[in-house]
């Protein structure tokens, strides 16, 4: 069995060599044979680690992440910051996870353990074993590579923070040995070169370099095994009653498997030439400018792997994926890989749904039956979605969480908006819509973002080290809402079609890549051609707040001047007796003040319109870089209303409440913040 391993491998590497299809630099290569005990809760594992250096140093140590260390105590950064508690779930008392070392060994030469050591690069925590080095014997010279023998044993804990077990489902992420990511000097913001590897926090996911994955997963045979890349072959031994299922991916950065005996396993293929329309595809085009033969989108093998007890929606598993693969395919780029893997976890087994992995995401189901509550619709197509923003467009999830959560939650939310329309508040009671049970009209992704993001709008940049946010909720806010909000306000401020070209032109140029936030800032305004530094220094890298407000309005009849005049050669006085008698009824004029006043320190361009009694509207353009402007006019009507950003296209304001002025009392207000307040309850109160 070793030696068909090895053979097949190579040989599935040189064809794939041969034909030209390398898609990223492929820095690593994996091959691991992995043994699932399903009464210890362990997997027992071999991986063959080969490490390419390609840079221009001479690298004398390598760093590894072994996340599964991240729960095998209190005394683990993450379960300090975490109080073992994340996104609501909570780690049971008592079940532990960890990795151990067996072997560590150059293939060929000297074994490795007695040299390793815990380092924690990011704090103080002398007790963290998440991130370990180990000092070589000799550096691998640039451009050379080192291959590694690894023996481990890694220890699930019960299912919490993206990976672990539930009776006998398992969700295998994090499980083995990963190196770090080595980056010479000029990659990313790296000044020399250094390895980038990050202890395991609560508020942070994960970084690595693309390559290879050739994984054996040894199982008892009543298992269902989903997993990143395509399964080559199964083999069934009938004494042991185990079968081994072998993987296979290229130009991935991780790996992830699942295994339980209750899947149901569905698979569907998408086809582009059924899914996807002559209107969309011609739309589509010409909204970025590009012939429709660039549009061209490959079938993908989608593959579900659903609970009995969801059965019932199967369907809607599957338009979610077919949505998310047409759309990111369409608009960003096609999807390059054949398979993609949807896993449903079991009930109690929450800590594992909504995660994603290279070709492999989970969902999370809820028995409520229509697509507006978002479950799983949302959670599909988000965890889809990252399969471009963090999957292809490597970005470090550590350092600048906004590339891959941020990206991800405003292309989910535009995909959400066209394919399901409006949708209930996402706040439920008992499993039911807070939005239905009270008659609440339903919502677009920019009110829910905006909402949230509100909450903690100015605690910390965007771009942050994941760990020290102001709290897990300015993270959350930070890496999620915000980002979508300042993306959305960024679109409204371009001409149309700008945005979505800026957005393709990000993916076609740096997948497989690690690029930043200066990367993107670059090419905003290389592809739109305007100076957007303005944008990107006060919204992504400060926070300061952006608030405009409607201060002050007058509006005042204009009375006939007394005085002595000269008209036509003679002299005439008009008094207030005579002004009266001689003012003509209907040519009444009216002398308009409006006072804008900028409270936050933010500045952006607005727009003030003024609607008069006679239906008129006036519009004025304003930089918005002085602290307040008075606008004046004398009109033959009275003003109305008068509007900050009409259409409230600036989502990044931080109070909409301020951005208008009527001049009469208004119902509508009154119902406006009556249901504000319902809504602020609900995503306040727990």
């Amino acid at each position: 069995m070793r030696r068909t391993f090895g053979v097949v491998l190579l040989a599935g590497c040189a064809a794939s060599l041969a034909a030209g299809a390398a898609l990223s630099r492929r820095v690593v290569d994996y091959r691991i044979h992995a043994v699932l005990d399903p009464e210890k809760k362990t997997v027992g594992g071999h991986e063959t680690l080969t490490w390419n250096n390609d840079s221009p140093d001479a690298v004398g140590e390598l760093q590894f992440h072994l996340y599964l260390n991240a729960f095998q105590n209190e005394k683990s950064s993450f379960m300090r910051e975490s109080g073992g508690q994340l996104r609501g779930d909570r780690a049971a008392k008592g079940s532990w996870g960890w990795i151990d070392l067996q072997r560590l060994q150059i293939e060929g030469g000297p074994e490795l353990l007695p040299a390793i050591r815990y380092i924690h690069p990011d704090d103080d925590n002398a007790d963290d074993r998440t991130v370990m080095a180990v000092t070589l014997p000799a550096p691998v010279k640039p451009g050379g590579a080192i291959t590694l023998d690894i023996d481990f044993v890694s220890q699930f804990p019960k299912v919490f923070a993206r990976t672990g077990y539930r009776n006998d489902f398992f969700l295998a992420g994090q499980w083995f040995p990963k190196i770090g990511v080595y980056e010479k000097a000029g990659m990313r913001y790296a000044t020399k070169g250094a390895w980038n590897c990050h202890q395991f926090h609560a508020n942070t996911e994960f970084y690595a370099d693309y390559g290879v994955y050739d994984v054996e997963i040894v199982a008892p045979s009543e298992f269902v095994i989903g997993a990143t890349g395509v399964e080559q072959s199964t083999s069934v031994d009938t004494q042991t009653r185990r079968t081994t299922h072998r993987f296979h991916q290229e130009d991935v950065h991780d790996f992830a498997w699942t295994a339980s005996p209750h899947f149901i396993r569905v698979e569907r293929r998408f086809d582009p030439a059924r899914l996807v329309t002559a209107g969309e595809a011609e739309s589509t085009a010409r909204m970025l400018g590009i012939a429709r033969a660039d549009l061209a989108l490959q079938p993908v093998r989608m593959i579900l792997l659903i609970q009995p007890e969801h059965r019932a929606q199967i369907d809607r598993h599957f338009r979610a994926i077919e949505n998310a693969l047409k759309w990111f395919g369409l608009w960003y780029g096609a999807y390059p890989y054949d398979t993609i893997t949807v896993v449903d976890p079991p009930y109690g087994a929450g800590g594992a749904g909504g995660m994603e992995y290279p070709t492999f995401i989970t969902a999370g189901t809820s028995w409520w039956p229509g697509p507006n509550a978002g479950i799983p619709e949302e959670v599909i197509v988000h965890e889809f979605g990252h399969q471009y923003w963090y999957g292809m467009v490597g970005s470090n999830e550590f350092e600048e969480s906004w590339l891959d959560e941020g990206f991800n939650t405003y292309s989910t939310g535009k995909i959400m908006d066209l394919a399901y329309g409006m949708r209930d508040l996402p706040v439920s009671l008992l499993g039911v819509p807070v939005g239905r049970l009270f008659g609440l009209p339903r919502v677009d992704s920019d009110i829910v973002d905006r909402g949230l993001y509100l909450l903690y709008g100015k605690h910390d940049a965007v771009v942050r080290n994941g760990w020290q946010y102001y709290s897990s909720g300015s993270y959350g806010v930070n890496s999620y809402m915000r980002p979508a909000v300042l993306l959305r306000t960024l679109e409204n401020h371009l001409p149309p079609g700008v945005m979505a070209r800026i957005m393709r032109a990000w993916y076609q140029r740096y997948k497989f890549q690690h690029p930043t936030s200066r990367d993107f800032a670059r090419l905003a305004a290389e592809v739109s051609g305007r100076d957007l530094n303005w944008f990107f220094d006060q919204f992504v890298f400060g926070t300061n707040e952006l608030n405009y407000r409607v201060a002050e309005v007058t509006c005042d009849k204009v009375e006939t001047s007394l005085g002595s005049f000269v008209e036509n050669g003679k002299r005439i006085e008009i008094t207030k007796k005579n002004a009266e008698r001689t003012q003509t009824k209907g040519l009444e004029q009216y002398r308009i003040t409006v006072k804008v006043v900028r409270e936050g320190e933010s500045v952006f361009p607005v727009d003030v319109e003024m609607l008069f009694e006679n239906g008129e509207r006036v519009r004025r353009q304003w930089d918005g870089v002085d602290r307040w402007i008075k606008l004046e006019l004398v009109k033959t009507s009275a003003v109305r209303t008068v509007e900050i950003d009409p259409g409230r296209r600036i989502l990044l304001d931080s109070s909409f409440a301020d951005n208008s002025w009527r001049a009469w009392p208004d119902p509508q207000p009154f119902a406006k913040w009556s249901s504000n307040l319902l809504f602020w309850m609900q995503m306040v109160l727990p």
